[in-house]
């Protein structure tokens, strides 16, 4: 389950202390496993020396380190960098002065996308919820945690429009909600709706909320709203409660159909659940969508982490032709 387990605040054990720290600043859980894991490696990486003997001069050491020695990219480096300022400058009160080490090269990436016959080609293999899913990451441009976190009160057919809340960064958005994928939601919350109606007779029928909703709203978990939207087939304990209880569907379940389902269709890209999103992206540029509207749809913070997706349209979408065409 994607949910934290329990730290007491009491423990003596440094990463312990971190976790409660990075906790009390309401980051999310991901980012907090992401900067553990990287203070571990630091720490590691440092031969286990008391942070007290730690400095400025260890963090740039081992940023060269990453860049030189691992080959690590540039994103990889920058996390490692912002955990390490994280750690020093949040967590243990000390000033960082300017960091001069090893930059890992910069290469720009440019993201896979498929054309629309491709995901059509995807989707004819794909059966039942992780169908549904797919349909979404590319009709709406969800990222795989804010589908797989969707929850019933989240889908607004009546107004066509789907309210995504469990985002990365916290900022929610509201996207498109596909006319065509309509009955088809109609149908997955009706299934739902009777999946919990069964909980709620068997004795369960409660839902893990964020941000210790539950405390403030104690009947919220019961209510069908708060229900996820891609329900789990098997109870599961919340590590912090204790509780047995339905959790939304794993993530990685859906990433290994997506993967069979685009070998299976034959295609040669390196598909991923976030292909989806990068052509939902592009699609919406082709058709000449302005690229703030499509900034806004994805929750992107910079218009620059949108620009990208201007490098991906066809040149020949441009108004541009080879001049062997024209021969």
């Amino acid at each position: 389950m994607g949910v934290p387990p329990p730290v007491s605040s009491q423990s003596p054990r440094f990463l312990d202390q971190l976790r409660t720290f990075i906790r009390a600043r309401g980051l999310a859980y991901r980012t907090e496993k992401t900067y553990c894991a990287w203070v571990r490696r630091f720490i590691r990486f440092n031969e286990y020396q008391s942070h007290d003997q730690l400095d400025a001069h260890h963090i740039q050491a081992f940023l060269s380190y990453l860049a030189v020695d691992q080959h690590c990219s540039i994103n990889t480096q920058k996390t490692a960098l912002n955990a390490l300022v994280f750690l020093f400058r949040e967590f243990l009160g000390q000033e960082i002065p300017d960091l001069n080490f090893r930059k890992a090269a910069v290469r720009r990436k440019l993201p896979t996308v498929l054309s629309s016959s491709e995901v059509a080609r995807v989707l004819v293999r794909l059966h039942g919820s992780h169908r549904l899913m797919v349909q979404m990451m590319y009709g709406c441009g969800l990222r795989v945690m804010e589908v797989v976190r969707l929850r019933v009160k989240d889908i607004d057919i009546e107004n066509q429009a789907l309210w995504v809340q469990e985002t990365k960064g916290g900022k929610a958005r509201r996207t498109l909600l596909p006319e065509r994928l309509k009955n088809t939601l109609a149908e997955q919350i009706r299934w739902v709706t009777e999946l919990h109606r069964c909980d709620l007779q068997a004795g369960y029928g409660s839902v893990y909320l964020p941000n210790a909703l539950d405390r403030k709203y104690p009947n919220a978990p019961f209510e069908l709203g708060w229900q996820y939207l891609f329900p789990a087939r098997h109870y599961s304990t919340d590590p912090r409660s204790g509780m047995e209880r339905r959790h939304h569907i794993n993530e990685r379940q859906l990433q290994r159909s997506v993967k069979q389902a685009s070998q299976k269709a034959g295609i040669n890209k390196r598909v991923s659940c976030h292909t989806f999103r990068h052509s939902f992206a592009t699609e919406l540029l082709r058709q000449g969508t302005d690229l703030r509207a499509i900034q806004e749809i994805l929750g992107h913070t910079s218009i620059e982490t949108t620009q990208i997706y201007t490098h991906v349209v066809g040149l020949h979408e441009r108004g541009m032709v080879s001049p062997i065409d024209r021969l």
